[in-house]
């Protein structure tokens, strides 16, 4: 049945090759990713494994031994170089390997600081991968002072574990809101007074300027002209689509490797799936960053090489931990011209997006009933009455049977 190869040993990567061996394909499979471990969750990187309450083993999705036992080739530690469409290889240095289906799970890399504003000193973190949170971890010390440098939930949850451990917490958003590029202001209202309890200083339509320091960063100095001391940053700005690979192979690229419906890149041999991926989504196309997403669209695609042509058709949720608060999201509030609350006791609030009066997402704050209820209406294509949803006592149940 040939040869499959797959690059990026992430959640997309370890779901489509498991799906292929649990499908019942008996060609070789490699698997190859450029950390030295197996492939393992990101998202505890900033929350249990940050604050001590995740081992590094119970990250990982399989026991090692699992891809030996299924026939699968696991390469760490190692890159590709190049890939040679027309001659279906890629190239690791000097090592050919050929493939009959190539999958890109690549992912996404984080934006970082440039240089000229103190982006090279030392002690300036991103949270992406498991050496990220290795090097930072030693850092969350009572009292230290941290500076996070962006306000959407990858800055927000490394606050909020800063904050628990008892750092000293500054937090810069140079938009006129946290979350604004993903939420509504109700949202950013709930998680700013969320923060605001726990003693982080939110800095709203402040950006910064540069970092300061000899060799390591002992300062900020920040557009609204302030200068502060800090022992270490984290910067949280983005991500963006890891496509280098793609364009040297001269695959098509659209704010991530374009795809068409079953997963396939321009080239009919390789296909493309998770955080890189760009692909038909209603009217238009989308990118999901999102650990869903990723194993969703990974078996996607291992199904398709094995003939299903089935068109993966993505239903959107993600979730955010913050202190004893989860939040859940569902559906894709892009487009909303309504937003209508529903309060519950204590911390409990969920917020419904609307747009000509269709149900297009919802925000749930330790409602999971919202959220799950919100979730069936927007996969069924229905919505929900907006004064229903915005009365506390009215039960929502009935509203799946609409």
């Amino acid at each position: 049945m040939g040869q499959v190869i797959v690059i990026g040993a992430g959640q997309a990567g370890a779901s489509c090759v498991a799906r292929l061996r649990n499908s019942g394909f008996e060609g070789g499979i490699t698997l190859i990713g450029a950390e030295p471990v197996p492939p393992y969750q990101r998202p505890p990187l900033s929350k249990a494994y940050l604050m001590g309450e995740m081992t590094r083993e119970r990250l990982f999705l399989r026991p090692e031994s699992f891809y030996a036992e299924q026939g699968i080739t696991l390469r760490t530690d190692a890159r590709v170089t190049a890939i040679d469409p027309s001659a279906q290889t890629v190239s690791m240095g000097d090592e050919v390997l050929r493939y009959d289906d190539l999958v890109l799970a690549t992912g996404s890399e984080p934006r970082r600081l440039p240089a000229a504003i103190g982006g090279d000193l030392k002690n300036v973190f991103v949270v992406r991968d498991l050496a990220d949170a290795d090097a930072m971890a030693p850092h969350f010390v009572p009292d230290a002072r941290v500076l996070i440098i962006g306000g959407g939930y990858i800055g927000l949850e490394a606050a909020a574990v800063a904050a628990k451990l008892g750092l000293r917490v500054t937090l810069v958003e140079m938009a006129d809101r946290i979350l604004q590029r993903v939420a509504a202001p109700q949202t950013s209202d709930y998680f700013r007074d969320l923060h605001s309890r726990h003693g982080v200083e939110i800095r709203e339509g402040v950006g910064l300027d540069r970092l300061l320091g000899e060799g390591t960063v002992s300062g900020a100095r920040l557009t609204d002209g302030r200068e502060i001391g800090i022992d270490f940053a984290i910067v949280g700005v983005g991500i963006s689509p890891a496509t280098a690979l793609a364009e040297a192979a001269g695959l098509g690229t659209d704010n991530g490797i374009r795809t068409d419906a079953f997963g396939r890149t321009s080239d009919p041999h390789i296909w493309a799936a998770g955080d890189c991926a760009s692909f038909p989504w209603r009217d238009g196309r989308i990118r999901l960053e999102s650990v869903p997403n990723a194993i969703d669209q990974g078996e996607a695609v291992a199904a398709n090489i094995m003939g299903a042509e089935a068109e993966y058709v993505a239903t959107p949720w993600f979730w955010s931990d913050q202190y004893d608060v989860k939040l859940q999201i569902a559906g894709l509030n892009t487009g909303y011209d309504t937003v209508v609350t529903r309060r519950g006791e204590g911390q409990t609030a969920s917020f419904w997006y609307y747009r000509d009066g269709v149900l297009l997402a919802v925000d749930a704050m330790n409602d999971p009933r919202a959220y799950m209820i919100g979730k069936r209406l927007i996969e069924a294509g229905k919505t929900a009455d907006p004064a229903l949803v915005s009365d506390p006592g009215a039960d929502l149940k009935p509203l799946m049977k609409a």
